[in-house]
């Protein structure tokens, strides 16, 4: 889908990377600059999913030869990528007036967590940072123990790389409609703040009322994880009343009258416990004998290795197995057809060849 684009990425760490082989998955061409020297260029990138599509060359950019690759490379390029502290480019001169002054049309992506300005914009931090200060940590998990949240998926990624990603296709297309790109601030912070839309949006409808543990999401029977007998979780959810039935139906409660008051909050603590109870009677497995694929809106917890070999997932092929490692498949798809990834490169593989192409004027891949 997106054959032709071709895309600078300055490796960095997390959001970066990702949001650079989400756009290499979706067919870009991604020439990926790896810091270091040329010495160093044979060591593997062994795992590192992060590159895969990508070509990947090394160089010093504190040095000249450096610099002038990343401008030669930008030169016919429609995209850079960056995630460096806001002013680290500037100070290598390779900030966004020498890229522009080069390629009048580049979309220069800017990945941060906390911006290009703001008071904290040269502080560090990480994914558990950035969406405390936003508040999209504020509502996950139970009100008995400190907020939780995935492991990178609402911060670094959600709210990270796929605004970065939407950013920069917003701005190849006004590029290409006016001749002149844009920079891209995508910061953390924000892009987990936006996450919050729907469910600030839900206030009026009552489905978040009050602090953590006081809501639908966190506080109720029918929306909630619980724990089975071998000690596995599953996931219920069913919010509307035809949902709800169902499950208690499920359940055998579909005549035991405490339980047809759906939204009696004062009793969703009585009717939670009573939930676990018998949640705990039955293992995952037969849980999902009884659950699975109703409109009962349940699912049960999985890890990635469990997720992978799952018949649902096996039928849309949303993991593969690469070289031993596990991975998932490019997202969304187009025309019911999956993108197939490129391989991971090693480190600095493609360094010899890129340097030859720019030479001979011919250096990105034609549509």
């Amino acid at each position: 889908m997106l054959s032709g684009i071709r895309v600078v990425e300055i490796c960095g760490i997390g959001p970066g990377p990702f949001c650079a082989m989400h756009l290499a998955d979706l067919g870009a061409d991604v020439i990926a600059v790896e810091r270091g020297d040329a010495a160093s260029s044979d060591k593997p990138a062994e795992g590192f999913v992060l590159n895969r599509g990508k070509r990947s060359v090394v160089a010093d950019l504190k040095t000249d030869v450096g610099r002038e690759l990343v401008l030669k490379l930008v030169e016919d390029a429609d995209v850079l990528i960056e995630g460096m502290r806001p002013g680290v480019m500037e100070r290598l001169r390779l900030g966004p007036d020498e890229l522009l002054a080069c390629n009048p049309r580049l979309v220069y992506g800017r990945m941060t967590g906390w911006g290009q300005s703001g008071p904290m914009a040269q502080s560090a931090g990480h994914d558990n940072n950035y969406i405390s200060l936003s508040g999209a940590l504020y509502y996950n998990g139970s009100p008995a123990e400190p907020p939780s949240a995935a492991i990178t998926a609402i911060g670094d990624i959600g709210g990270g790389a796929l605004y970065l990603a939407v950013g920069i296709l917003a701005g190849i297309l006004k590029a290409r409609e006016t001749g002149r790109g844009t920079v891209v601030d995508a910061a953390i912070v924000d892009g987990s703040a936006h996450l919050m839309s729907l469910l600030l949006s839900t206030r009026k409808a009552g489905l978040v009322v009050g602090a953590r543990g006081e809501n639908v999401h966190d506080s109720s029977h029918f929306y909630a994880t619980y724990r089975c007998a071998d000690g596995q979780f599953i996931t219920v959810g069913a919010i509307e009343p035809q949902f709800y039935a169902l499950l208690l139906e499920k359940l055998g409660l579909e005549d035991v009258p405490q339980f047809a008051r759906q939204w009696d909050r004062e009793r969703w603590p009585e009717m939670r416990r009573h939930f676990a109870d018998i949640f705990a009677g039955r293992t995952r497995a037969e849980w999902c004998r009884v659950l699975e694929g109703t409109d009962a809106c349940f699912g049960p917890v999985l890890s990635p290795q469990e997720a992978a070999r799952h018949p649902h997932n096996l039928a849309r092929g949303v993991y593969f197995e690469r070289d031993g490692e596990l991975q998932a498949s490019p997202a969304p798809r187009f025309d019911g057809q999956l993108c197939e990834p490129g391989p991971v490169p090693l480190r600095g593989e493609h360094t010899d060849s890129v340097l030859a192409a720019l030479q001979a004027g011919q250096v990105w891949k034609r549509a």
